[in-house]
């Protein structure tokens, strides 16, 4: 008896999580996102300074099923039966995963369901870039460090200015990380204005080209031609709002078991940012959930129970590149965290920014 798999969707874990349960023959996959490809927005930094290395951000969905099937809308409720879409129709469903994930500020995610329109938004940015001097980055969390060691990859003698008002980088991990981090960063060029913040937002909108002035909470001054909010992470969880499926923590969360499932259902599971696991909300951390789940919902599709837990890292990790071929990385090991050099962030993400493993999944050669 086939049964039908509802995938509300289609980023790093929800496009994860339909490929896998493709394969299952009694699956009837269905992947529900408003957007025309799948968006590797690990990319869209690169995009930025470097448009054309757009292509590599996106893959259209049609390649990624070969059983299953696409449907091009917003779900807008749920409920463990299956869910409501914006254009008035319904899905119904045996097995639910939420996998919608969370938005950020442009240019780190862009906001467009059009990839055409991203593309677009990206190329003009990109002009408005070019022609700034100065660069104000405001956030110096992973997306603000990245920002900036792209565009000094492109443009070495700009100059870039993060402000932030934490005391310092990535506090979390190790020591030795952070040194790298600065040494490199210095090595750039890169201006740290740590543990301050602006008295007020600049006057002139987030990627335009104009000069403009702004004061520090401590009295200082910083001119500069562009600027760009490298934070403001938000949960894709509106369509939950009115509760039939489940509640929401105040960040906008879904609670799971350790098998991944919506706590009081057995058929309904959350994966990637949309969960409330303790941990970074990161893309690699989104995938192994979706194996985690493919693997829960495969076997009971089979009559059996549920085995696969996800149990987060004791330590954290990251691939922080700042460029091709510079950056930061922690690994977890077995003998705790270890602190990998610049070439290894290159070797596994720096380099392509994960293109190499999307195409495979989406079958381009």
């Amino acid at each position: 008896m086939t049964r039908t798999v509802v995938v509300v969707g289609g980023g790093y874990g929800g496009a994860a999580v339909a490929k896998a349960l493709d394969a299952e023959a009694e699956a009837d996959v269905v992947l529900i996102d408003p957007r025309d490809a799948f968006v590797n927005s690990a990319a869209s930094l690169r995009a930025l300074t470097r448009p054309d290395w757009a292509d590599n951000m996106f893959f259209p969905f049609d390649t990624l099923l070969s059983r299953g099937t696409v449907v091009r809308d917003r779900v807008v409720s749920a409920d463990a039966g299956g869910v409501a879409l914006a254009s008035g129709g319904r899905v119904d469903a045996d097995y639910l995963v939420l996998a919608t994930g969370s938005s950020y500020t442009y240019p780190a995610k862009p906001a467009s369901d059009d990839t055409g329109e991203m593309a677009e938004h990206l190329r003009l940015t990109h002009k408005e870039l070019a022609d700034a001097a100065r660069v104000l980055i405001l956030g110096a969390g992973p997306v603000g460090l990245e920002l900036a060691g792209e565009i000094k990859e492109v443009w070495p003698h700009k100059q870039v200015t993060i402000v932030d008002p934490a005391a310092g980088l990535l506090p979390t991990f190790r020591p030795e990380l952070r040194e790298d981090l600065h040494r490199q960063l210095a090595g750039l060029g890169v201006e740290l204005r740590l543990d301050t913040a602006l008295s007020a937002p600049p006057a002139v909108a987030s990627g335009r080209a104009e000069t403009f002035t702004v004061t520090t909470t401590g009295g200082d001054e910083i001119t500069a031609d562009i600027w760009f909010r490298a934070h403001g992470v938000r949960t894709n969880s509106g369509y939950l709002t009115d509760g039939r499926l489940t509640a929401r923590n105040p960040q906008g969360q879904v609670p799971v078991t350790e098998h991944l499932r919506v706590r009081g259902h057995d058929r309904v599971y959350a994966i990637g940012d949309l969960t409330d696991v303790a941990e970074a909300k990161m893309a690699g951390y989104a995938m192994q959930h979706a194996e985690v789940v493919a693997q829960n919902i495969a076997a009971q599709l089979r009559g059996a129970e549920p085995a696969a837990v996800y149990r987060p890292a004791p330590d954290p990790m990251i691939l922080l590149p700042l460029g091709p071929t510079g950056g930061v990385g922690q690994l977890p090991t077995p003998d705790g965290p270890l602190v990998v050099p610049a070439s290894t962030v290159s070797e596994y993400k720096g380099a392509d920014l994960f293109t190499g493993r999307f195409a495979e999944q989406f079958g381009r050669g």
